[in-house]
C-alpha cells in the first residue's frame, strides 16, 4: 500500500511539473515568443539597384506562405522589411531601428556588398545573427573575426576564379578587358579572375571601373574595346549588364562576354539587354532555372512555380533573383526549425553554422549546403553556364569551388 502511494505521489509530482519542463526548455531573445519570431531585412525597393527588390518582396511572400501552413513550431513569421535604396548610410539608419526600436530577434537577407559592409562591425558588436545576406563578398566567410555574419550567395572571388579557368581552357591566347564595380562587389570578382589566371594575368590587358551612381558606361565599355580584348569579363551589377550587354552589340564589339551570377537574370537583365544581343554570354549557375523545357517535370522547379502564381504573381519567374530569394528564405526556415524552442541569438547563429547537406527544391543536383564553425559559405558548387538566346544551358561540369 505504501509503496503504491508512493508511485503515485511520484507519479503526480512528475505530472505537476512536466509543464514547467516543458516551459523550461523554451529559450528567447529579444523579437521570439511563443507565437512569434521576428527578425529584419533591408533591401533596395528604390535607388540604382531597385531590380533586387524583388528579394525582400519574394521572401515576404514565401513567409506568409509558411505562417497559412502554421508557422514554425506555431509560431508566425514576422519580417520587418525596409527600403536602404541601396545605400550604405541608409542601411545603417534603417538597421539601428531594426535592432534597436522594432527589437528584431535577427537580421535575414539584407542585399548588396556596399550595404552589408557598412553594418557589418555594428552587427558582431551588438552580437545580431546577420544571416543569409545577398553578398558575396569575400569578407563574409571570415567566422573567426566576424563571427555574427553569414553571407548565402556564393563567393565572388571564386567566382572570378572559375571564369580564369574557363578562359584558360577554352581561349588560352586571348586578351582580356574587365569591367567592375567600384566596390567590394566588382572587386573580389577582379581579384579572383587574376588569382585563377596566376602568371598569365598579362593577359589582362585593360580595366576600367564605374560608380554605382553613374549614369551609363558608354565610355567605358568604348575604352575596353579599343583595348582590342576578345574576352570581356563584366564584374557589374544588373543595370550596367544589361547596359553593358546592349553596348557591346551595338558598337559592333564580339567578345566572349562573362557576367556575374547576381546579374545572370534573363527577366531582368537579358531581357531588357535584348535577348539576341544577350546570346552568347557566359556564367555560372547553382539554381534551376524554371524556363527551361526540360526541367518542366522537375518537383522542385513545380513547386516554385506553384508558388509564384498563388503568393507572388507579380513576380517574373524569369527573373534568376526570385529562385534565388525562394531558396535562401527555404534555408533560414531550415535554421529555425533546426533552432527549435531555442531561440536565442547564440542557437540560431549555431544553427546556421551546422548546415550539412542540405538540399533544397531549387539547387541544382548535386548541389547542397554546408556550413561550419569554420566555414561560413554555404553553396561551395558552381557550374558554368551559357545563354542561348532563349535560356541558360549548362556550359560545364559543376565545379566544387573553395572560398
Amino acid at each position: 500500500m505504501m509503496k503504491h502511494a508512493l508511485a503515485s505521489t511520484a507519479a503526480l509530482i512528475s505530472l505537476a511539473f512536466t509543464p514547467l519542463l516543458a516551459h523550461a526548455q523554451k529559450k528567447y531573445d529579444q523579437g521570439a515568443t511563443d507565437t512569434e519570431i521576428r527578425f529584419g531585412n533591408t533591401a533596395p525597393y528604390s535607388g540604382p539597384a531597385s531590380s533586387y527588390g524583388t528579394i525582400g518582396k519574394l521572401q515576404q511572400a514565401y513567409f506568409k506562405k509558411i505562417n497559412d501552413e502554421g508557422g514554425i513550431k506555431g509560431r508566425k513569421l514576422n519580417m520587418i522589411s525596409l527600403d536602404d535604396g541601396y545605400n550604405p548610410a541608409k542601411t545603417v539608419e534603417v538597421v539601428r531601428r531594426l535592432v534597436e526600436q522594432d527589437n528584431v530577434l535577427f537580421l535575414f537577407g539584407n542585399v548588396g556588398s556596399p550595404t552589408n559592409s557598412a553594418i557589418q562591425k555594428y552587427v558582431n558588436i551588438k552580437k545580431i545573427p546577420h544571416l543569409f545576406h545577398s553578398s558575396g563578398a569575400n569578407k563574409w566567410n571570415d567566422p573567426k573575426n566576424f563571427p555574427w555574419s553569414m553571407a548565402f550567395t556564393p563567393n565572388y572571388q571564386t567566382e572570378g576564379r572559375i571564369y580564369a579557368e574557363h578562359i584558360l581552357k577554352n581561349a588560352s591566347g586571348a586578351k582580356i578587358a574587365v569591367l567592375y564595380q567600384n566596390d567590394d562587389f566588382g572587386k573580389d570578382y577582379v581579384q579572383g579572375l587574376k588569382s585563377g589566371l596566376g602568371n598569365k594575368g598579362s593577359m589582362i590587358v585593360s580595366q576600367a571601373s564605374y560608380e554605382v551612381t553613374d549614369a551609363t558606361i558608354n565610355s567605358q565599355i568604348a575604352a575596353l574595346r579599343a583595348s582590342g580584348a576578345e574576352v570581356f569579363v563584366d564584374a557589374s551589377s544588373p543595370k550596367f549588364t544589361a547596359q553593358a550587354i546592349r553596348n557591346v552589340a551595338d558598337v559592333g564589339w564580339k567578345p566572349t562576354h562573362y557576367i556575374p551570377f547576381p546579374s545572370s537574370s534573363v527577366g531582368s537583365v537579358l531581357t531588357p539587354a535584348g535577348l539576341d544581343k544577350s546570346t552568347g554570354v557566359v556564367s555560372v549557375g547553382w539554381l534551376k532555372d524554371p524556363t527551361n523545357e526540360q526541367l518542366a517535370d522537375d518537383p522542385g522547379v513545380k513547386e516554385y512555380l506553384d508558388f509564384m502564381k498563388k503568393y507572388y504573381p507579380e513576380g517574373d519567374i524569369k527573373d534568376t533573383m526570385n529562385a534565388y530569394a525562394y531558396t535562401a528564405a527555404q534555408a533560414l526556415v531550415k535554421v529555425l526549425a533546426q533552432a527549435g524552442n531555442n531561440l536565442t541569438r547564440d542557437n540560431i547563429m549555431k544553427q546556421a553554422a551546422s548546415l550539412k547537406d542540405v538540399e533544397l527544391p531549387m539547387l541544382l543536383p548535386g548541389i547542397r549546403l554546408n556550413t561550419s564553425t569554420t566555414d561560413y559559405a554555404p553553396v561551395k558548387s558552381l557550374q558554368p553556364i551559357s545563354f542561348d538566346g532563349k535560356q541558360w544551358v549548362n556550359h560545364g561540369e559543376v565545379v566544387q569551388t573553395k572560398p
